[in-house]
This record gives C-alpha cells, sequence and structure tokens, in this order.
C-alpha cells in the first residue's frame, strides 16, 4: 500500500470519524431530545453527558489537526475506543443486540482509521517509548 493510499484511508477515516462524533458530542451538549434520550435510558446521568460532548468535540478538534498533537491524537483514539466499548455493552445489556450495530460499525470503522494512522507515523512506536523507567521526554 503506497504511502498516498495510506494518507487518503486515514483521511477519510478521520473525517468521517469527526462527523460521526462530532455530532454526538454537538447532540449531547445541546441536549438533544433523541440523544438524551437513548443516554438516559442506558442510565448514564445528565452531567456525563454534557461532558461526553465537550470531550468528543475537542477530541474531533484534536483529531483534524494535520501533523501535529500525534501524542494526544493517541489518547483521542483510545477515547473513542472507550466510548464505543461501553456503548456497545451498556446498549447490548439495555436495548439488545440490535441496537448495537451503530457501536459495531463504529468500531470497525475507528480501528480501520487508527491502523492507518499507525501506518502515517511509523516512528511513534520509538517516541513514545519507554527507557530505563522513564518517559522518553523525561
Amino acid at each position: 500500500m503506497t504511502q498516498k493510499t495510506v494518507t487518503t484511508i486515514y483521511w477519510i477515516g478521520a473525517v468521517l470519524t469527526s462527523l460521526w462524533f462530532g455530532a454526538s458530542g454537538f447532540f449531547e451538549i445541546t441536549g438533544n431530545p433523541v440523544v438524551w434520550g437513548i443516554t438516559q435510558q442506558l442510565g448514564y446521568p445528565a452531567h456525563f453527558i454534557y461532558l461526553l460532548g465537550v470531550f468528543k468535540l475537542s477530541g474531533v478538534a484534536v483529531l483534524l489537526t494535520p501533523g501535529k498533537l500525534l501524542r494526544l491524537k493517541e489518547w483521542v483514539f483510545a477515547g473513542i475506543f472507550f466510548d464505543i466499548i461501553f456503548a456497545f455493552g451498556s446498549k447490548l445489556a439495555v436495548l439488545g443486540l440490535p441496537a448495537t450495530l451503530d457501536a459495531v460499525i463504529a468500531f470497525v470503522m475507528v480501528s480501520v482509521t487508527y491502523v492507518m494512522f499507525r501506518k502515517m507515523y511509523p516512528g511513534l512506536k520509538e517516541e513514545f517509548a519507554w527507557r530505563g523507567g522513564y518517559a522518553a521526554e523525561l
């Protein structure tokens, strides 16, 4: 796979992920009744929904910043994965298997995007490596 293909797949995935999580975050912050209804049905309190929205929108801003904030992007991907996994588990427990389809689709989309991110920046492994018990940046 060429670097151009990797970059193209990454940016398509980053934009789709940003649209998905950006819309979700916006609806959580603005109190959209559909999003709030489902989230509260899953048992999450109001303050958590607002925080989730703020973190999603912040993550989208980081994700769409080209070529910078690479360590923070790793954290954003981790946060997105946690969000998807918890959404899957909550929906499975409360709403049943058919309600988890969106989480499965999101997981596949974000997984492909993350793999392309790692292929775009292969040196991240060494940059983030621990040496002698101390972080590389210390």
